[in-house]
């Protein structure tokens, strides 16, 4: 017999027929005549209630089950008269796995910390069930919004021996012998005796060779793992994310702000039309203005102002940050919320920020002080997207590359799409957590990855 889901019985109710459901128990009701089980199966937020009388062959097993062992239920679907409008009417149960006293997720709550410990068995819990069900979907949105805009999917490399970003917060790659490396003359490794020949080290970034593709596709996006090794201990910072990096050949800033705008749009209605429950749910229980939050943002139109206005508006704010706001300095997180939670209540663009605290490869604006970079703000979080308009210019870019000590030679195949039909071209990089956290909810970037790689845990 085909089994069912308990998303697909609410969908089609099949009142009156014999199905088989599978899952796990969440909670259940003995008395002398019947028993009431709570199956959940992870399809969906809702759960499925089955009636299993007394006269059942093995009603004493099944009804010893505690929360969390998994159940197999054949029975006839009946119109329920609880809230529910369908329910279970048991012919058979068959337990496939009970759990142990330790079984440490009962119906009891537990903190969000403790369930970072036991990050194999969270999924199992309404709150991350619905966090991990809308993850799925935003990362299907991403793929239907660029396969709709005509854009190709480039899969780019995960070791390099660049550091594309300058920042040097880079996890190296090597199969040398940490204990006794080989060494040159001078007593320094001997990095030609490794696996690749060189120093290699994981992508902080796939934006480089996603340019490669852009200039002869016209419009690609990648979608990967990127990695930091930043000593970062806080709530919005990880070792391991993933990043959706679109490039785009003869778009400049303004194009790409357009883009990243109308994505986060789109992916915003894609949860709140994909994932109304789960929804609901973390609108009830984890943020209470979460929906509000996104029907603005989903209708709202993008305010843009320049990073010299910005400082501007918090200069005159009078509000005390506790990082001090000066033209030259990066916006920090209360800088961003200020302008979007306070100051103009809803998302923002921010552009043109000072040459000096941007990477190598945006390019510069006439002023000599400012690139054509740009963030995307949005209330609750602050920046969920953060790009600009490359320079296309070789004698501009090999010149910047110098300024801030840069190898060049590692960087000449870069170059080449310059001296080679160079176009006019721009990106951007979303942190798929970022735009997780902001969807759902959630406060802490390590609850919306399935495994959290932070300084100190590579735990699971």
């Amino acid at each position: 017999m085909k089994r069912w889901t308990v998303k697909e019985l609410y969908a089609q109710k099949p009142v009156g027929e014999e199905v088989v459901v599978k899952g796990w128990v969440r909670s259940q009701r003995k008395t002398k005549t019947f028993n009431f089980i709570i199956l959940n199966d992870g399809s969906s937020q809702g759960d499925l209630q089955i009636i299993a009388d007394a006269d059942l062959a093995n009603y004493e097993e099944f009804s010893k089950c505690g929360t969390g062992a998994s159940l197999a239920i054949t029975g006839k679907v009946v119109e329920s008269q609880g809230k529910q409008s369908i329910e279970l009417h048991a012919t058979s149960v068959e337990v496939y796995g009970n759990v142990g006293e330790d079984y440490p997720l009962q119906k009891k709550g537990t903190s969000m910390e403790f369930l970072r410990e036991i990050a194999h068995l969270r999924p199992r819990t309404n709150t991350f069930g619905a966090v991990f069900r809308i993850r799925h979907h935003l990362a299907l949105a991403t793929h239907k919004f660029f396969d709709e805009k005509g854009f190709f999917y480039v899969n780019t490399p995960i070791v390099t021996a660049m550091d594309a970003e300058g920042a040097g917060e880079l996890f190296r790659v090597s199969t040398l012998d940490p204990a006794n490396p080989p060494k040159t003359d001078k007593g320094e490794i001997d990095w030609s005796e490794d696996y690749f020949g060189k120093q290699a080290y994981l992508c902080v970034t796939g934006q480089l060779e996603g340019e490669a593709f852009a200039t002869a596709l016209g419009s690609i996006y990648t979608f990967g793992p990127t990695f930091r090794s930043e000593n970062s201990n806080t709530p919005r910072h990880l070792a391991e994310f993933w990043m959706i990096e679109p490039e785009v050949a003869f778009a400049d800033l303004d194009d790409i702000a357009a883009l990243g705008a109308e994505y986060i749009q789109y992916m915003i209605n894609y949860a709140m039309e994909k994932c109304p429950e789960e929804l609901e749910f973390l609108n009830r229980f984890i943020d209470k203005g979460l929906k509000a939050k996104l029907e603005n943002v989903a209708k709202t139109p993008f305010k843009k102002i320049t990073y010299t206005e910005a400082v501007d508006i918090l200069l005159k704010s009078n509000k005390k940050f506790e990082y001090k706001v000066e033209w030259g300095a990066d916006l920090q997180t209360e800088h961003e919320r200020f302008l979007t939670d306070e100051h103009f209540k809803g998302p923002v663009i921010v552009t043109d920020y000072p040459r000096d605290i941007k990477a190598f490869y945006m390019k510069q604006n006439d002023d000599g002080k400012t690139v054509r970079a740009m963030d995307i703000l949005v209330p609750g979080v602050g920046e969920i997207i953060g790009g600009s308009q490359r320079e296309e210019n070789y004698d501009k870019l090999v010149k910047r590359m110098n300024e801030m000590g840069m190898e060049e030679d590692l960087y000449d195949w870069f170059l080449d799409l310059r001296r080679h039909g160079t176009v006019p071209h721009s990106g951007f990089g979303l942190g798929f957590e970022r735009a997780v956290m902001y969807i759902t909810g959630m406060s802490n970037i390590r609850d919306v990855i399935p495994f959290h790689r932070t300084p100190g845990h590579v735990e699971f």
